[in-house]
């Protein structure tokens, strides 16, 4: 039983999500939900700001979940922040993010999953490594551009820029290349979707 939360078929498809039924995408949603959790959680020591994995799993879930599921997942993991629980870059929760600085990053990243996962399925990934890191790019430049333009409306255009988005560009290439080449890897050795 196929659902619209997927094309009925798609070119990169390593978890055969076309395929699977509205239970399992729902088990993989929670799943995907918790990946972003944890991922929020880890943080890798840059200068001047420590950077999380949490864009690098967004735009992976988008990508191999597909674009629907993908945003999908990212806009239930941000309702259970909203509820309160701890599930955001910090063990941070509740209605403040969504208000504060960060909140033009958590509204970008349903948007940036989508654009990955849409990209993805356009065949802007798998063996396609320059396309998969253009893809991966440009959902973490938009994340900024997005966030960063909150920050600048908050703290003005030149704080907005030197705090929220100039620190983040070595990272979102870093992530990108990460994702394109894990991506490949995972296309190279595909016979057939994983069986879950």
């Amino acid at each position: 039983m196929t659902t619209i939360l997927a094309p009925a078929s798609r070119a990169f498809d390593p978890l055969g999500i076309a395929g699977r039924s509205l239970p399992m995408q729902a088990a993989l949603l929670l799943f995907g939900t918790g990946v972003l959790a944890l991922a929020s959680q880890i943080s890798v020591p840059m200068v001047p700001v420590p950077i999380t994995l949490q864009t690098f799993a967004i735009t992976m879930i988008g990508v191999l979940y597909g674009w629907r599921l993908g945003a999908l997942t990212v806009l239930a993991w941000l309702g259970e922040a909203m509820m309160g629980l701890p599930v955001l870059a910090g063990g941070s929760g509740g209605l403040a993010p969504f208000v504060g600085p960060t909140a033009g990053y958590l509204v970008s990243f349903p948007i940036i999953a989508a654009l990955a996962g849409y990209l993805a399925e356009k065949g802007w990934t798998g063996e396609r490594m320059v396309k998969s890191f253009v893809a991966h790019l440009s959902a973490n430049i938009l994340c900024l551009v997005i966030g960063g333009a909150w920050l600048a409306w908050l703290i003005g255009a030149e704080k907005g820029l030197a705090l929220g988005v100039t620190p983040f560009i070595l990272g979102a290439v870093l992530k990108s290349a990460l994702a394109a080449a894990l991506l490949m890897a995972l296309a190279r050795g595909k016979a057939k979707p994983l069986d879950l």
